[in-house]
């Protein structure tokens, strides 16, 4: 089950899993996803206009569960488009122990 905690203005689509940038500016954007099963790595990108611009990973082979994190900012044009994307692997109850968070730190 997929939930939106708080989303002001309501640019972030919760049917398409998709942030639309209102307006120009610089953003930060965090994700923390939780990983299952032995003997496999997960890699999750988040994807500015089609475009990884970054990942984790968690990939340790003697543990059922574990966690990956990343952070960045970013130069975001008026409509430009970020959403998360599950390169390799499986994630623990799907998307359910998984977050996402984004705001607009310095308009432009």
């Amino acid at each position: 089950m997929r939930q939106v905690l708080v989303n002001i203005g309501n640019h972030f689509d919760l049917a398409s899993s998709i942030f639309v940038a209102p307006r120009k500016g610089i953003y930060s954007f965090s994700f923390h996803v939780v990983k299952v099963y032995n003997r496999q790595t997960i890699q999750v990108s988040l994807m500015q206009n089609g475009y990884p611009v970054i990942s984790a990973f968690a990939g340790d082979q003697d543990v059922t569960r574990e966690a990956a994190s990343n952070g960045v900012l970013l130069l975001m044009e008026k409509e430009d488009k970020v959403h998360l994307k599950l390169e390799r692997g499986n994630l623990m109850g799907g998307w359910k122990y998984s977050t996402f968070s984004g705001f607009l730190v310095f308009p432009l």
